[in-house]
């Protein structure tokens, strides 16, 4: 039984999922929107919407343990720059996600992850 697990493993190591997320996260955070597949979208809002209340809080501590998920100065800088400004008022929810609907190579569902706002 599955019970209390949290995270799909998408079959991929754990190294491998960790860098996946690592990378599509900073992908989010300089383009503010990004096509992936369904599953790989549900996962991701997971990473984002940390990230961004990492970045919300503002000290040091809280930007070193993005900057362990978020590789890149460029995309630390806007995330606790730009980004944390624009949601300091909001409590959560940083990210929508639409569906598009199937793949034409392989028919897996696809869907677009945007931050809001």
């Amino acid at each position: 039984m599955r019970h209390r697990h949290g995270a799909r493993k998408l079959n991929r190591t754990s190294s491998h999922r960790k860098a996946m997320f690592s990378n599509m996260a900073v992908s989010l955070l300089t383009h503010e929107q990004i096509k992936t597949t369904l599953p790989k979208a549900k996962e991701l809002r997971r990473v984002a919407d940390k990230m961004i209340t990492l970045g919300k809080k503002g000290s040091l501590h809280h930007r070193r343990q993005a900057a362990a998920v978020v590789v890149g100065d460029d995309a630390v800088r806007k995330l606790f720059g730009e980004l944390a400004e624009r949601y300091s008022d909001r409590s959560g929810g940083y990210t929508r996600m639409y569906k598009l609907g199937t793949r034409k190579g392989d028919a897996a569902e696809m869907a677009v992850v945007e931050l809001v706002g």
